[in-house]
Protein backbone atom coordinates (compact mmCIF):
# COMPACT_ATOMS: atom_id res chain seq x y z
CA UNK A 1 0.00 0.00 0.00
CA UNK A 2 2.88 2.23 0.83
CA UNK A 3 4.73 2.08 -2.13
CA UNK A 4 1.37 2.51 -4.13
CA UNK A 5 1.20 5.99 -2.69
CA UNK A 6 4.32 6.62 -3.48
CA UNK A 7 4.35 5.43 -6.78
CA UNK A 8 1.75 7.71 -7.42
CA UNK A 9 3.37 11.07 -5.85
CA UNK A 10 6.67 10.15 -8.03
CA UNK A 11 4.17 10.07 -11.34
CA UNK A 12 2.50 13.56 -10.34
CA UNK A 13 6.08 14.79 -9.49
CA UNK A 14 7.38 13.32 -12.94
CA UNK A 15 4.42 15.14 -14.89
CA UNK A 16 4.92 17.96 -13.00
CA UNK A 17 8.38 18.45 -14.02
CA UNK A 18 7.13 17.19 -18.02
CA UNK A 19 4.67 20.33 -17.84
CA UNK A 20 8.00 22.28 -17.22
CA UNK A 21 9.87 20.93 -20.85
CA UNK A 22 9.52 23.44 -24.31
CA UNK A 23 10.81 21.28 -26.56
CA UNK A 24 9.38 17.62 -26.61
CA UNK A 25 11.05 14.09 -28.45
CA UNK A 26 8.54 12.14 -30.01
CA UNK A 27 7.92 9.83 -26.86
CA UNK A 28 7.18 13.26 -25.07
CA UNK A 29 4.90 14.52 -27.50
CA UNK A 30 3.00 11.65 -27.53
CA UNK A 31 2.61 11.61 -23.66
CA UNK A 32 1.52 14.85 -23.92
CA UNK A 33 -1.09 15.10 -26.66
CA UNK A 34 -2.16 11.07 -26.05
CA UNK A 35 -1.19 10.42 -29.72
CA UNK A 36 0.02 7.20 -30.71
CA UNK A 37 3.47 7.69 -31.68
CA UNK A 38 2.91 5.69 -35.41
CA UNK A 39 0.00 8.85 -35.69
CA UNK A 40 2.50 11.40 -34.72
CA UNK A 41 5.10 10.13 -37.69
CA UNK A 42 2.45 10.40 -39.94
CA UNK A 43 1.96 13.96 -39.01
CA UNK A 44 5.48 14.88 -39.78
CA UNK A 45 5.95 12.47 -42.88
CA UNK A 46 2.63 14.81 -44.28
CA UNK A 47 4.21 17.92 -42.51
CA UNK A 48 1.22 18.46 -41.38
CA UNK A 49 3.23 19.29 -37.54
CA UNK A 50 5.27 21.82 -36.47
CA UNK A 51 8.74 20.10 -36.29
CA UNK A 52 12.34 20.25 -36.11
CA UNK A 53 15.47 17.62 -37.50
CA UNK A 54 18.27 19.20 -35.96
CA UNK A 55 20.96 16.54 -37.00
CA UNK A 56 18.70 14.71 -39.43
CA UNK A 57 17.38 11.59 -37.71
CA UNK A 58 15.80 12.69 -34.44
CA UNK A 59 12.65 14.82 -34.63
CA UNK A 60 12.21 17.66 -31.66
CA UNK A 61 8.44 19.60 -31.10
CA UNK A 62 8.54 23.08 -29.43
CA UNK A 63 5.49 22.96 -27.01
CA UNK A 64 3.82 25.95 -27.92
CA UNK A 65 4.03 25.63 -31.36
CA UNK A 66 2.28 22.35 -30.73
CA UNK A 67 -0.16 23.89 -28.97
CA UNK A 68 -0.88 26.36 -31.16
CA UNK A 69 -1.15 23.57 -33.88
CA UNK A 70 -3.88 21.73 -31.69
CA UNK A 71 -6.13 24.57 -31.00
CA UNK A 72 -6.45 25.58 -34.58
CA UNK A 73 -9.52 25.19 -36.50
CA UNK A 74 -11.60 26.04 -32.93
CA UNK A 75 -15.15 26.21 -33.40
CA UNK A 76 -17.06 28.55 -31.88
CA UNK A 77 -19.75 27.70 -28.90
CA UNK A 78 -23.61 28.67 -29.53
CA UNK A 79 -22.81 31.11 -26.90
CA UNK A 80 -20.10 32.78 -29.01
CA UNK A 81 -21.92 32.93 -32.16
CA UNK A 82 -24.88 34.17 -29.92
CA UNK A 83 -23.15 36.82 -28.62
CA UNK A 84 -21.91 37.85 -32.28
CA UNK A 85 -25.18 37.95 -33.76
CA UNK A 86 -25.97 40.18 -31.02
CA UNK A 87 -23.44 42.42 -31.04
CA UNK A 88 -23.28 42.56 -35.02
CA UNK A 89 -27.52 43.50 -34.75
CA UNK A 90 -26.53 46.67 -32.33
CA UNK A 91 -23.46 47.60 -34.76
CA UNK A 92 -26.66 47.98 -37.49
CA UNK A 93 -28.66 50.02 -35.99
Amino acid sequence: MENEIILHKLNRIEKHIFGLKTILNVEELADYTGFKKSYIYKLVHTNSIPFSKPNGKVLFFERKKVDEWLLQNKEKSNDEISQEALEYSFRKK
